[in-house]
């Protein structure tokens, strides 16, 4: 599979297909989360994620590598199936002083991603 150059986040387009860490098509970008004022690249809301249905939300840590025709994600395709969908109210299960910063975050890259999709961005 070539997938070209590696290069940032700025590049992806809607429809460059995704790969899991094992080689599988997992599905094509529909939006790119970021903050562009501070060059923040949050993550990617993808499609067509098979043996999932409607978008997926794909955290920037989740990302292996971005290249010019393929983003590679460090899940297998069997966990790209268990991505989250993109909500407007991310549900919290549970909260301590550990996992506040990091709920949080996700929580922002969630509701950004659900305003992207609704259009309310």
């Amino acid at each position: 599979m070539d997938l070209g150059e590696r290069c940032a986040y700025q590049v992806l387009g809607k429809g460059t297909p995704v790969y899991s860490s094992d080689g599988e098509n997992v599905g094509t970008v529909t939006h790119v989360l970021d903050v562009p004022s501070e060059d923040v690249f949050d993550g990617v809301i993808i499609e067509d994620v098979p043996g999932a249905e409607g978008h997926r939300f794909v955290d920037a840590d989740e990302v292996a590598d971005i290249h010019e025709r393929g983003l590679v994600l460090k899940l297998d395709a069997v966990a790209a199936r268990d991505l989250p969908r993109p909500s407007a109210n991310p549900a919290a299960m549970s909260a301590n002083i550990d996992t506040i910063p990091d709920g949080a975050a996700r929580h922002a890259k969630l509701r950004r991603a659900w305003d992207l999709i609704s259009g309310k961005r």
